[in-house]
């Protein structure tokens, strides 16, 4: 088979079957990948910021606004088609599939599972149009055991006073809206931890540093300070003491997207070192015609298929309405080491030139590290696959 049999080939989606409604979003969500983004993606990349107008962009698109209903200006889709709109946005630029990711299948999500009428109303419109959200859970002491935050909101006559500091937070820059998890009890563990919408201008709330990160470079991952911040009691998302079921449940449906992010960044690192295989010669031909780089190629397309197929087998069951924790989870961890692993054969397949930053590569190879860290570690991953499969609960 020639490169250009293979180019073609790589183009195909898993073997699922995707309705014409489903085609046409995946169709649209690449024009813009690589008519948008992909110009943009190196100068992101220097400055380690995304681009306001491309940002501007996703709101037009209806990208910050999938799931979410008609009624309250979103497109009113499925979580299927914002999978499908993370994993070809990774495919070209992980760091602008991170930004809609979060957006969409963890801030709206929430608010709109366990927001009140009220706070739908105010909310998702915003968040449809031009206010980006940012989901506020781990802190400095708090990473996989999350349940161990220590930032406190205090009950006053009409308001909550919340201190503490949050990290790590994606889109910390350019969030207005932020889902903010604190303890009312710290003594009740658990069930002490209370969901509330915090927005920007709050008094008492301001953004850290932006951390320097070896990938997603130019999604902001930020620390947030708390002091005294005053949020008003109608702002408690979901029930008081009843915030670890938002947590839980929302980065339940989180993970699939993060699946989908690494689905699109091995699919990007794989397409590119088919291209380059097909015109690097050395020995009078090009080296996809080498058997031992062709193996490497198959074992490359192989491994995507199964992690595109887990990953959609995920978003599938949650948009019928079926368990799927230890399917998200799978998906998880089986995409994070497939982008790693791809990612890092494609350099080698590049040689000295995937090394440096004048090709595509190395950069996809940083973006998929975070997959086996953010919204639940690989050992957590499989410390939900085990319970699951031993207990059945």
């Amino acid at each position: 088979m020639n490169g250009t049999q293979m180019e073609h080939e790589s183009q195909r989606p898993a073997l699922t079957i995707l309705s014409e409604e489903e085609e046409l979003f995946r169709a649209s969500f690449r024009e813009f990948a690589e008519g948008e983004v992909l110009p943009r993606v190196n100068d992101m990349e220097e400055a380690g910021k995304l681009d306001p107008e491309l940002i501007k962009q996703c709101f037009e698109l209806g990208l910050m606004a999938i799931e979410t209903p008609e009624e309250y200006g979103g497109a009113g889709s499925t979580f299927f088609n914002a999978i499908l709109a993370i994993e070809e946005l990774a495919r070209v630029d992980a760091s602008t599939s991170v930004f809609v990711d979060v957006q969409n299948t963890l801030v709206t999500n929430a608010i709109i599972k366990w927001g009140n009428e009220e706070q739908r109303k105010k909310y998702l419109p915003q968040m449809a149009t031009s206010k980006v959200g940012a989901y506020a859970l781990s802190e400095a002491g708090s990473g996989s055991d999350a349940f161990a935050l220590k930032t406190r909101a205090v009950e006053k006559d009409d308001h909550y006073e919340i201190t503490g500091q949050k990290l790590w937070i994606t889109n910390g820059n350019e969030a207005e809206i932020f889902i903010l998890f604190a303890t009312i009890d710290p003594e009740a563990g658990y069930k002490g931890i209370t969901a509330f919408i915090v927005e920007k201008e709050f008094e008492g709330f301001s953004v850290g540093e932006k951390e320097n990160k070896l990938g997603i470079r130019a999604s902001s991952t930020t620390e947030l300070i708390l002091d005294n911040c005053k949020v008003p009691k109608e702002n408690v998302l979901g029930e008081v003491g009843k915030g670890y079921k938002v947590s839980i449940e929302t980065l339940n449906e989180g993970r699939i997207g993060i699946a989908a992010q690494m689905v699109g960044i091995a699919q990007g690192a794989y397409e590119n070192a088919l291209k380059y295989t097909a015109e690097r010669e050395q020995f009078g031909k090009s080296i996809d015609s080498f058997q031992a780089v062709q193996f490497q190629l198959a074992e490359m397309a192989v491994d995507l298929e199964a992690a595109r197929l887990l990953t959609y087998n995920a978003a599938r069951l949650k948009d019928a309405g079926k368990p799927f924790l230890k399917e998200a989870a799978i998906a998880k961890l089986y995409t994070s080491r497939v982008a790693e692993k791809i990612s890092s054969k494609a350099i080698e397949l590049y040689g000295g030139y995937g090394y440096v930053k004048d090709y595509p590569v190395e950069k996809f190879w940083r973006d998929s590290k975070i997959g086996a860290i953010y919204e639940g570690t690989s050992n957590m991953q499989l410390q939900t696959i085990a319970k699951l499969i031993t207990t059945g609960k």
